[in-house]
């Protein structure tokens, strides 16, 4: 799709990736962490805890799949993980220097979103979306935006 065309809820138009990559970490904070890795997030590592909202995020403004894969530490699984898979078919994601050296991620299942809003962290995803979207509105030719 050109840039003028609309996302996958028809309501705003597309952005690239390079320009949504910095704007997303800009509005990554502690109220919109998966409150389940709240205890592990702080500044110094604002992905902790922002995958799930964020491949939402992506998926809503540059289409593809959402892909999930499970965290491990050793043998024990201690999570989960999500990015997205873009409609060119490659991997991205914004969210993979949150783990720690010891966390693994494995697998690479795709997930069928389904209708409506989230039903788990849905005020992180609102939150989150709103950010986003204001940051796009007052950049829309992506000047400025802090990296």
């Amino acid at each position: 799709m050109t840039s003028g065309e609309s996302d996958t809820r028809g309501n705003r138009p597309r952005t690239d990736l390079e320009r949504l990559r910095p704007i997303l970490r800009a509005s990554w904070g502690a109220d919109t962490c998966d409150p389940h890795d709240l205890p592990a997030w702080h500044p110094g590592n604002p992905a902790r805890g922002q995958c799930g909202v964020t491949a939402l995020i992506v998926q809503d403004l540059l289409g593809g799949e959402l892909v999930l894969g499970e965290v491990f530490v050793g043998d024990a699984q201690v999570g989960h993980h999500y990015w997205n898979r873009l409609p060119d078919g490659g991997d991205v994601d914004l969210t993979a220097d949150q783990f720690h050296p010891r966390e693994v991620v494995v697998g690479a299942r795709v997930q069928r979103r389904p209708a409506g809003p989230p039903g788990r962290c849905r005020q992180q995803y609102e939150l989150l979306r709103r950010r986003v979207l204001s940051a796009l509105d007052d950049n829309p030719a992506g000047n400025d935006v802090a990296s």
